[in-house]
């Protein structure tokens, strides 16, 4: 399985990441398909780059995002995109991951 997610390239205590399709076997800092974006967590607001093209070409491949990388790309609006565009489509568990820590926030909230 392809799965679309972050490969960490920052020095010590500066991460930077690669938002990469790689192999669901492959290790973190292993083999990769392709480049599709960078995230830096350190500046503020978070510094989110995607290529729209590459991602929306492996969602529609059939690749899955992890959690983190389905947050990312939705921040950046791909998701917003692929949803309109493939409305069948579920990505059920980087979704029920995110929605559930959602409904825990409000809930801590209220």
């Amino acid at each position: 399985m392809v799965k679309i997610r972050l490969r960490r390239i920052g020095a010590k205590h500066k991460p930077l990441y690669r938002i990469v399709v790689a192999d669901s076997e492959s290790p973190r800092e292993g083999a990769f398909i392709e480049i599709i974006g960078t995230y830096n967590p350190l500046v503020n607001p978070e510094g989110i780059t995607v290529k729209e093209d590459s991602a929306m070409k492996w969602l529609e491949q059939g690749a899955q995002p992890t959690e983190t990388a389905y947050r990312l790309l939705a921040k950046a609006g791909v998701m917003e995109k692929f949803t309109s565009a493939h409305p069948t489509r579920k990505f059920r568990q980087a979704v029920q991951k995110t929605t559930q820590r959602q409904k825990k926030s409000k809930k801590a909230t209220s």
